[in-house]
């Protein structure tokens, strides 16, 4: 995809390092859907332009130049997602993709605008902090993926990784959504399925749907 700038990957890497130590060229690449050559090519510039370091067993880090280009990416993202869900109405699973389309026009100060209508939200309706316009990020509780629960535990969901559509609508359907509760009747050693139960409602969540799901544990 040639359409896919500079901008796009810093966003990615940004999301990456959020919920993780390391960032792989592979997971860009999942994320973007597009080659792991593409990617390469690309690591190549960011790091001769200084945005990002790239060592093969330790990953992508953002330098302090690519980590302020990254915050303010993500914050336009975010802004328009909580914009667009809020205000527009459109669903929870369609706006990560109208986002991506809108942050590359926005200027600063139309963002701030939308920030200000929207009431100054630290979190966006997935559950990622909105950076503030001085780069500060909101505090948010310590969460882990739902799929490190045991059998008889309560918790509630903080966040949920909005990369992929397919996986938004469906948590969307199964209201698998940022403050409502679960608890977990049955983890399945065989396959760590889980059988969860939320809203008087069952649900079984496979391991691949459970590790995209980030809980606090409620005692």
């Amino acid at each position: 995809m040639s359409n896919i700038s500079k901008e796009d990957y810093l966003r990615v890497i940004y999301k990456g390092l959020e919920d993780s130590e390391i960032v792989s060229p592979s997971m860009v690449a999942e994320h973007l859907n597009i080659s792991n050559a593409a990617v390469t090519d690309m690591l190549r510039k960011l790091t001769k332009e200084k945005y990002v370091s790239y060592e093969p067993y330790r990953g992508i880090q953002l330098l302090q130049k690519g980590r302020s280009e990254a915050i303010k990416i993500v914050r336009r993202h975010r802004i328009w997602e909580t914009f667009l869900f809020k205000v527009v109405g459109l669903p929870w699973y369609q706006i990560d993709e109208e986002a991506e389309n809108l942050e590359h026009s926005s200027s600063d100060e139309l963002i701030d605008r939308l920030e200000m209508i929207l009431g100054y939200p630290d979190f966006d309706p997935h559950g990622h902090p909105i950076p503030k316009r001085n780069g500060k990020i909101p505090k948010q509780n310590k969460s882990f993926p739902l799929a490190k629960l045991n059998a008889g535990e309560t918790a509630c969901i903080q966040k949920v990784n909005d990369y992929n559509k397919e996986l938004l609508k469906y948590l969307y359907e199964s209201k698998l959504m940022i403050g409502n509760r679960l608890k977990v009747i049955e983890k399945r050693k065989f396959d760590d399925t889980l059988v969860i139960q939320i809203d008087k409602k069952q649900l079984i969540i496979s391991e691949k749907i459970s590790k995209n799901i980030f809980v606090e544990k409620i005692k």
